[in-house]
Order: C-alpha cells, then sequence, then structure tokens
C-alpha cells in the first residue's frame, strides 16, 4: 500500500508529506484547492509523462517521493528482480524528479531508472482511475482483459498466444517456401543451364592464381633459364665467383682464428654464409633445369584461364562468386525437384499448430462462457447500490471470422441502466459518471482477483449525490477490506464514510500562493463535513447534519440503512 506521499515545489505546492492508512482514504478540500495538483503528482510519480511546466516558479525542480510497503507481494519482487532492483522488508521508494528545464530523472529505491520502468513498477503498486482512466472500459481489449481476470483465464489465454504464434511461424514458412518454389519453377531452365556450366567447368577453389602463375613461367620459359644460369655463374665461378671469394676470406679470418681466438665468431659467420651460398647455388641449378618450354601446356592452361574469365564475366567478378553462384543455383533448383517433400512436412507442421490452436481457443472460450454469466450477474447485483437501480450488465461472447491471438471471440460488455431501454454497447449509454460507477462495481467484483493494492479514485462522484452518494461511500469502504483505497471527492457522503480524511487547503505564504494537507479527526472532520455540505461550518445545524453523516460510518450494519435515510434528509434541508 502507498504509506507515505512527498511532493515538493510542485505546481502551487511547496512542500507536503500525505500520509496515508490501510482501509478506506479521503482527500477533499475547496475548488482549487489543490486536489488535482495531488493526483497530477501521484501520476508524474507513476510513470506519466513530465513536463517543465509542473516546476513551481521560481524553483530548480520539482520532487515527487512515494513509499509503499509491497510486503508479501511477489509479482512486485519479481518485477523489481527482473530489473536488477531490491527491495529491502518490502518497502519501495518511486521518486521522480523534474528540472525547471524540462529533463526528468527517476528512481526505484535509490537505484535510477527510466521512465518506462518506474511506470512498470508502479501499475503493480497503484491502480488510477478518474474520469479519463474509466475511458479504458470503453475498449475491448480491456473488457476482455476484465473477464479473463475475473474467469482466472490468463494461462488459457498465454497459451493461446503461444499456439497461435506457432501457428504463424508455420504458415509463414509454408507460404515462404511456396513463393520461393512457385520463382524457381519459373527460372528453371535457366537455372539448370547454370549448374550445368559451373558444375562442368570442375572449378577448384584458388586455381585462377595458379593458373596466372603458371602461364607466367611458361610465357617466359627461356628467360628465365638464363638468368638462373647467369646467377648460378656468379656464385660458382671458379675464379671470380662469390663462393671462391668467400672462401678465400674464409681461409685468411681461419688463420686469424688461429693467431686469436677472439675470432672464432667471425669464423663460424664465414662458415654459416658458404654454407648458405652454395645451398643457393644447388637450387638455382634445379630451378634452371625445371624450367623447360612447353607450348602444349602453356596453350591449355591459356584456354583453362580463357574459360574461367567467362565465367567470371558472367556470374562473378572473382572464382569464389561463381562457385557460389552455383550452389545457389542447385539449392534453387532442389526447391522444384525435391521441395515438395519439405511442403508436407511444413503442411504437417502447420495442421498440428491449427489444431493446438483451435484446442486453446476452445479451452478459453469455456473458461470466458462459464465466467461471462456469473460476471454480468455479481456487476448487475452491485449497480443498485451505486444508484443504478435498474442497471444491468450482460458480458457478450461474440464469434470471429477466425481466431486471433486473442480467442475466437470478441467481449463485449453491453448495459442497460434505466428501465425500459434495450441494452446496449456501454460506450453507447453511460455518461462520464456512470462510467466511473460501472468501473466501481466492477473493481468491487474482481477485488479477490486484483493484485493491485492501492486504488485511487478521482472523480468517481460525478454527477451523483444524496442518498446514491452514500451507497458509493459503501461501495468503496467494503473495497478497502481487500485493498487501499484513496478518494479525492467532493461529496460529503463518500467522505464520511472513510477510515481517514485528509483536507487539502490552499493559503498565501510570504505573499506566494501553496497549497497544504492535514489529516483532519473530530471536530475538524466535522468542519470540513459541514462545509462540503453547503452550509456553514461554524453553525449548529450544519456541525449537526455532519455528525449525523459521520454515524452512518460507525454504525452496525443493522442500523446503517436508517442512519443513511436520515443523513441524506440531512443533506436536503441543509442544501435548502
Amino acid at each position: 500500500m502507498l504509506v507515505e506521499l512527498r511532493i515538493r515545489d510542485f505546481a502551487l505546492i511547496e512542500h507536503v508529506t500525505l500520509a496515508l492508512a490501510p482501509g478506506f482514504n479521503v482527500l477533499t478540500g475547496e475548488t482549487g484547492a489543490g486536489k488535482s495538483i495531488i493526483v497530477g503528482a501521484l501520476g508524474l510519480l507513476l510513470g506519466e509523462r513530465a513536463s517543465a511546466d509542473v516546476v513551481r516558479t521560481g524553483r530548480d525542480k520539482a520532487v515527487v517521493e512515494g513509499t509503499f510497503d509491497a510486503a508479501g507481494r511477489p509479482e512486485v519482487a519479481a518485477v523489481l528482480d527482473a530489473h536488477g532492483l531490491d527491495a529491502e522488508d518490502g518497502t519501495i521508494v518511486l521518486r521522480r524528479e523534474v528540472a525547471s528545464t524540462g529533463r526528468a530523472r527517476a528512481w526505484v529505491n535509490g537505484t535510477s531508472v527510466t521512465a518506462g520502468v518506474l511506470a512498470e513498477v508502479g501499475r503493480r503498486l497503484v491502480d488510477l482511475h478518474g474520469q479519463h482512466e474509466a475511458q479504458t472500459l470503453l475498449d475491448d481489449g480491456s473488457q476482455r482483459d476484465i473477464l479473463d481476470a475475473f474467469a482466472g483465464a490468463q494461462a488459457e489465454a498465454q497459451a493461446l498466444r503461444e499456439a497461435h504464434a506457432a501457428l504463424s511461424a508455420a504458415r509463414r514458412e509454408r507460404e515462404d517456401l511456396e513463393r520461393r518454389r512457385a520463382a524457381a519453377a519459373k527460372r528453371a531452365d535457366w537455372l539448370r543451364h547454370v549448374v550445368g556450366e559451373i558444375d562442368g567447368a570442375r572449378l577448384v577453389a584458388g586455381e585462377d592464381v595458379t593458373l596466372e602463375e603458371e602461364a607466367r613461367r611458361l610465357e617466359h620459359a627461356d628467360e628465365l633459364r638464363a638468368l638462373a644460369g647467369q646467377a648460378m655463374a656468379a656464385l660458382e665461378d671458379d675464379d671470380d665467383g662469390a663462393l671462391a671469394r668467400l672462401a678465400a676470406a674464409r681461409k685468411a679470418v681461419a688463420h686469424l682464428e688461429r693467431l686469436d681466438p677472439g675470432n672464432a665468431e667471425r669464423r663460424q659467420q664465414l662458415d654459416g654464409a658458404l654454407d648458405v651460398l652454395a645451398a643457393l647455388a644447388r637450387d638455382l641449378g634445379g630451378y634452371a633445369e625445371s624450367v623447360e618450354p612447353d607450348p602444349a601446356r602453356l596453350a591449355e592452361v591459356q584456354r583453362r584461364r580463357e574459360l574461367l574469365y567467362r565465367l567470371q564475366q558472367k556470374h562473378g567478378p572473382t572464382l569464389a562468386d561463381v562457385m557460389r553462384t552455383g550452389e545457389e543455383a542447385r539449392a534453387e533448383l532442389d526447391l522444384v525437384e525435391a521441395g515438395g517433400l519439405d511442403a508436407r512436412a511444413l503442411e504437417a507442421r502447420e495442421a498440428a499448430a491449427l489444431h493446438d490452436t483451435e484446442a486453446a481457443a476452445a479451452a478459453l472460450t469455456g473458461r470466458r462462457t462459464e465466467a461471462a454469466g456469473r460476471l454480468a450477474a455479481a456487476v448487475s447485483a452491485v449497480l443498485p447500490a451505486l444508484g443504478m437501480a435498474d442497471g444491468a450488465v450482460r458480458v457478450a461472447l461474440e464469434p470471429k471470422a477466425a481466431i486471433t491471438p486473442d480467442g475466437a471471440e470478441d467481449v463485449a460488455f453491453r448495459v442497460r441502466l434505466n428501465a425500459g431501454h434495450d441494452e446496449r454497447p456501454l460506450a453507447r449509454v453511460a455518461s462520464g459518471g456512470e462510467l466511473a460507477r460501472v468501473m466501481l462495481a466492477l473493481k468491487s467484483v474482481l477485488a479477490r482477483v486484483d493484485r493491485v493494492p492501492t486504488l485511487v479514485f478521482d472523480e468517481v462522484d460525478a454527477g451523483i449525490g444524496g442518498a446514491v452518494g452514500l451507497k458509493v461511500g459503501d461501495a468503496m469502504r467494503a473495497l478497502a477490506a481487500t485493498h487501499q483505497v484513496f478518494a479525492i471527492t467532493h461529496l460529503p457522503q463518500i467522505a464520511a464514510r472513510a477510515h481517514h480524511h485528509v483536507q487539502v487547503a490552499k493559503a498565501a505564504k510570504g505573499g506566494v500562493t501553496t497549497t497544504d494537507v492535514a489529516a483532519v479527526v473530530g471536530e475538524a472532520r466535522e468542519r470540513e463535513i459541514a462545509r462540503m455540505l453547503g452550509g456553514d461550518a461554524d453553525s449548529d445545524v450544519g456541525r449537526a447534519h455532519a455528525r449525523e453523516l459521520l454515524a452512518v460510518s460507525a454504525a452496525p450494519a443493522s442500523t446503517s440503512a436508517t442512519a443513511r435515510r436520515r443523513s441524506s434528509s440531512a443533506e436536503g434541508s441543509s442544501r435548502r
């Protein structure tokens, strides 16, 4: 639950600490005192879009911070764990800052997070409902989700989404194979020509480089033999060759070594040089003998190079590209010649996925069908207590032409809110206030499956008053048995039913308007209820009427109906 909300330099608020309690909490105050500002600050804390306009005039930044007790809420702990966040002893602190420049930052338990993560955590902690939020009831997807939650059908809904995803994947693969087979069939003759041409060449990777080197040797065979012979002669000439001169040098250094052993390394170096040059001379001789003019081989190499060149021009530019083209053409031909086996396998896989999808959809339809009547009856039973005596809800399941990831049917809430009228889609018959009360009725019915601990209702009292207001207050108080409920209201009947009452007021401090809040109990609460009744907060009559309303909250169940009738009459006489 929301334990404490701290707001600083937000709009008209300089600094406010709003402490909330378990059960039913209400926030009241004069029009313009700042109730909507507090709701706006809470929305910002829960991840709504930030704007520099919310920063109090003359200040650098606005700060909103909320402390929540989420002990025993594993679904909240799971979200935190998924983002690497900790919650010591179940305490969660959300913080949002908006600078006057418009830059916004967010934290969860002191760790910086994105607004998206803040909103994801916030959705597990608080459900904020107002005139705008009640509009979600008009969305088909929201109505479907409400029914599934009531039916406990989330597992079936997830199974259908997974089965439908598998069906879609199998269908895409089969259709893709069919497209590729059709395209390959149109090109089959050309593909066979390409495969025959490339396979017939019996290509070897890298042979274009090898052939180029061999052709160069064959074209210059005589010159290569002459050059190798010249080099070998320069090394081996008996009188002036490099080896003869190097041998004379070695002889001199060997004599030096005998006279001065310190020349041993120099002699070893000359030995090594003689060995290297002697080996080089032998190698050059062997090379000269190996290079033989071979016109026939040269012609064969040139023909092979010309073939490779033509293939590279058509399918290249490189020999590797030519070989890859052949492999791709062969694979396309396989689609035509052997792809039928793959198609049959994919068709079998698609058929199995379709069977699974239909089974999952049927299971989900069964759960929805069973729950639709129960949900409609439960909500219809609550509506009279919220001032809609002739109200009735029906949850319609309308079959779709084809199964989608959401099911085999559309879910539509149809209502009749007045006697003598046909039922119609909720969007066509409900005013803003009626929508808010239908939302309250749904929340009351869904309390056992709704895991969000704190429910916030803003303007749920729009367009109602008198005894209906008391009934709405009763519904909120009953809902507070399983949730923390926080309502912003103008109605004294609702305020009087709260367990915890907070008043918001606007005043000038140092010539600057500011908003403040304070818990009201005892006489202070009587005065606020009297003010809300429309009379003089200090008059004996107004205070007496306020005490009557407050007595409703304290009255036992057996006497509460009589007390409500008296308090409703009291409100009427006060207004007169």
